[in-house]
């Protein structure tokens, strides 16, 4: 049974109302999945992907079409999770929001949605220029707009895409150990050092990271506008805001909705002074405030691609920052020639899981542990 993996469990009622005529699976993680204090993206992310392989275990769902699905602010998490895990899903799906909070993160990676591609439905201005730039870049997206668009023909583009176990090109970069799985390659150990100037970094540029120093408050992504409405306040809040008021203008000039207030911020280099205009009820007051812009940490990443050739039974592996994986093959692809940076296994004829290491420039083998 196909199935669509929320990033965000409190929408579920909506997605199992869409899913109904076509008799999809909704999977969620459940809400206290993640620990005491740890609703971070990767936790969450860590959980659902959990819920998954549950599911798959009890044979619930199949695991070739399993789809990332979220809406509104969840929109960015599915970006988010495809770059994390791109092996676990056939595809995901965005609704409203933006890719924009995902990439701030440092951690968005063309390369994982090469066999995970992503249908953004985007209404806002300026979405559907913001798909095509991160197309140019690369990222395998495909973006609509929401008007005339039925809830089948989203479920029909995704039942097209399809999750191999074993394909044949694979293609994945990550900054975390956690999440190094790459279909059948799996990182174990990175090493700095290890550099390969063939395979450059498929990390979307990141924004600058700057906010207003305003306190913490949440507004909805996909909001249409003019302006952001403030919808939520932390309980001690104790900044110039309140909930309900707009956000305006920003430097004298209008803020037309979330996606261009955070393009708008993106664009910021330095920390300074700055003023907002905030609209309340009939009142337009002027708010005194900075732009702050953290400094960001140099971001190592390690790469694998992988590819089989059927012709010359030629298993090729080619890294960068990686000197130990774990490698599992098929009983179709063997017996077969290993070729890593250049470093040959001959005559791999036991299908499994075989660990490599590379140790002064040779290949060892051994099985995995």
């Amino acid at each position: 049974m196909p199935a669509l993996a929320l990033v965000g469990a409190a929408d579920a009622a909506k997605w199992q109302e869409w899913a109904k005529p076509s008799g999809w699976k909704i999977l969620a993680a459940p809400p206290d999945a993640a620990p005491t204090g740890a609703a971070t993206a990767d936790a969450r992310l860590l959980a659902l992907a959990q819920a998954v392989r549950d599911a798959e275990a009890k044979r619930e769902v199949d695991p070739a079409h399993v789809y990332l699905a979220g809406r509104g602010d969840d929109a960015a998490t599915v970006f988010y999770g495809i770059s994390r895990l791109p092996d676990l899903w056939a595809a995901g799906v965005a609704i409203g929001g933006s890719p924009q909070p995902a990439i701030d993160t440092g951690r968005l990676f063309t390369a994982n949605f090469n066999l995970a591609p992503v249908l953004w439905i985007g209404g806002n201005n300026g979405d559907q220029a913001f798909a095509e730039k991160l197309q140019g870049a690369g990222m395998n997206i495909e973006w609509r707009p929401p008007a005339g668009l039925a809830t089948a023909a989203v479920f029909e583009w995704l039942a097209h895409r399809e999750r191999s176990q074993f394909p044949t090109d694979i293609d994945c970069e990550t900054n975390s150990p956690q999440f190094a799985h790459c279909y059948w390659l799996t990182p174990m150990r990175f090493d700095a050092a290890e550099r390969n100037d063939v395979l450059p970094s498929s990390r979307l540029a990141a924004g600058s990271g700057a906010y207003l120093d305003l306190g913490s408050f949440g507004y909805k992504t996909d909001d249409p506008g003019p302006g952001l409405l403030v919808t939520f306040l932390p309980r001690k809040y104790n900044g110039p805001l309140k909930a309900g008021d707009r956000l305006m203008e920003l430097d004298g000039k209008p803020i037309q909705n979330p996606s261009q207030y955070l393009a708008t911020l993106a664009r910021m280099s330095e920390t300074r002074h700055t003023a907002v205009m905030v609209e309340r009820g009939k009142e337009r007051i002027r708010v005194e405030t900075s732009v702050i812009v953290p400094r960001r940490e140099t971001v190592v990443t390690a790469r694998v691609q992988g590819r089989y050739d059927s012709d010359r039974k030629q298993v090729l592996i080619v890294s960068r920052m990686v000197t130990k994986m774990n490698v599992t093959l098929p009983p179709q692809w063997l017996p077969a020639t290993l070729f890593w940076n250049g470093l040959t296994l001959e005559n791999v004829a036991q299908p499994g899981c075989v660990q490599l290491t590379v140790d002064r420039e040779l290949l060892h083998a051994s099985p995995c542990p």
